[in-house]
């Protein structure tokens, strides 16, 4: 049997304000095949940003484990989780986080280039990357000239472009209209179907949630719950 990409045991989360500790994230256990995509539901407060930011070792747990390509992130020195993201792990977020003084083309190869890549192959792979979300011909504008739905395309493809066992995207259709957001979702299904793309999802939009396999809701717990009860 297949073991899941990401594996997640009793994970707790906590912050200290004065002496009084506050949780979080409470005893939160899932797990994730290659290929699936899991959509993370919840209200305003409940934790869900903060849950990306320990499963992809942004920020450290306080109890519990998470396995992501059989490493236990949860044992990693800062400099080893970073080094680990680097090469494991592509983010997409609902503000983009696109460079403002690098093009469309420059963007999407960075992630090619922090792991070593040469500068003519990154642009012949970011290139490519374009091509598949019809954005070619943007290849050399930058952000303050491209379009919100523009700019998450260069964010996905980013994300995409040194394969990484896992995707985390953070309302990646939050600041799009309904129009926009629907492309986006389409084309963030049709990337996974090409790549076999893990990906780990927080969204209120209910557009994305129904092209993900499994959804959760969270408020402190993790529950899993079913198309009937989105």
């Amino acid at each position: 049997m297949e073991k899941p990409i990401v594996s997640v045991s009793n994970l707790y989360k906590s912050y200290k304000e004065g002496t009084q500790e506050n949780a979080i994230l409470e005893n939160i256990n899932f797990d994730v095949k290659k290929g699936e995509r899991i959509s993370i539901m919840g209200p305003s407060g409940s934790g869900k940003t903060t849950l990306l930011n320990v499963l992809s070792g942004l920020d450290e747990v306080t109890k519990g484990s998470i396995i992501i390509k059989e490493n236990d992130i949860t044992n990693m020195s800062i400099s080893q989780r970073t080094k680990f993201r680097r090469g494991n792990v592509g983010f997409i977020f609902q503000n983009y986080n696109l460079v403002q003084s690098l093009t469309a083309v420059e963007n999407t190869m960075l992630p090619l280039l922090m792991n070593g890549f040469s500068r003519k192959k990154a642009i012949k792979e970011a290139e490519k990357m374009l091509e598949l979300v019809d954005l070619i011909h943007r290849k050399n504008a930058f952000p303050n000239k491209l379009s919100g739905g523009e700019k998450q395309r260069v964010a996905i493809v980013r994300a995409l472009i040194h394969h990484p066992s896992v995707i985390f995207a953070d309302e990646p259709t939050g600041n799009l209209d309904r129009v926009t957001s629907r492309t986006i979702t389409k084309i963030m299904d049709d990337l996974n179907k090409e790549f076999q793309q893990t990906m780990i999802i927080v969204t209120h939009d209910l557009e994305v949630t129904k092209v993900c396999d499994r959804s959760y809701h969270l408020n402190g717990h993790l529950k899993e719950i079913s198309n009937s009860e989105i």
